[in-house]
């Protein structure tokens, strides 16, 4: 009788070391949903990356901020309903903003532009494949 009391302790601390070890909410790492929307202090951090990594000029600077600026209003504003908007949709504004940063930009700014925008992937958590 004691050894089986014994034994029931001991599983019972194993199981509920499992439970307790396991993830909340059934994530199993990455990030769930979409990334929070930055700010406009994130944004001028991410502009100033850039502008380091491209050599911006002031005004392109300027332009560029104005562009994420509305872009994140944007993305704001389509995910404040109650509905997520479809995925196509989410990457043509990203794929449009893309475009319209790169119009600001020379030809070698841009192949710096695609290479930080890699940078920035690389840095964001994963999205958990559904």
């Amino acid at each position: 009788m004691k050894a089986l009391k014994s034994i029931l302790v001991i599983a019972f601390f194993l199981v509920g070391g499992i439970i307790v070890a396991q993830p909340q909410g059934g994530q199993r790492g990455g990030q769930q949903g979409p990334p929070p929307i930055p700010g406009a202090k994130q944004i001028k951090k991410m502009v100033a990356e850039l502008s380091e990594q491209a050599s911006l000029s002031e005004d392109q600077e300027e332009a560029i901020f104005e562009l994420y600026t509305k872009h994140f209003e944007e993305v704001e504003e389509k995910m404040s309903g109650n509905s997520r908007p479809p995925r196509e949709e989410m990457d043509k504004l990203k794929s449009d903003l893309e475009t319209s940063v790169k119009a600001e930009l020379n030809k070698e700014q841009v192949g710096q532009y695609e290479a930080w925008i890699k940078t920035q992937q690389k840095k964001r958590p994963q999205r958990q494949k559904r």
